[in-house]
């Protein structure tokens, strides 16, 4: 997603074509970390991520701003084979479905930094697939 809508913002060129150094943390928590350290000028994360280091007092606001922010685009998504109906039984996909819908326990909603999980279409995964196409991760 970064690479993407920085290519689009700044007419197709590359990051490192506009930044002078480009870096992966390996995690959104550890970016928050680099760009208030200094270490970085700028990092992409999720929001979730940052609400929730926010929310602990892991974020200085005197260090650190929110600049710009992705369109929403579907995310945390489960996927199940076509086929299990074969192996488990007819309707088993809808059980399956049905549990991660209803989850309520917040331990484990916390784990995703989520309050519930919702129900979503093939269709609604067409920002993704169009990322993917132009970054020619398809």
């Amino acid at each position: 997603m970064p690479e993407y809508f920085i290519r689009k913002h700044f007419a197709g060129k590359q990051p490192d074509e506009i930044f002078s150094r480009i870096g992966f943390s390996g995690d959104h928590s550890r970016t928050l970390q680099l760009v208030q350290s200094g270490a970085y000028q700028i990092g992409v994360m999720d929001y979730t991520v940052y609400e929730v280091e926010k929310k602990a007092g892991r974020v200085d606001e005197g260090r650190v701003a929110v600049i710009w922010e992705s369109p929403t685009f579907p995310d945390y998504q489960f996927t199940i084979r076509g086929d299990v109906a074969k192996q488990f039984g007819p309707g088993f996909k809808d059980k399956v479905r049905q549990a991660i819908v209803s989850l309520a326990d917040p331990e484990i909603l916390g784990y995703f930094a989520r309050s519930k999980f919702i129900p979503a279409s093939n269709d609604e995964y067409a920002p993704i697939e169009e990322v993917a196409a132009a970054t020619k991760l398809d």
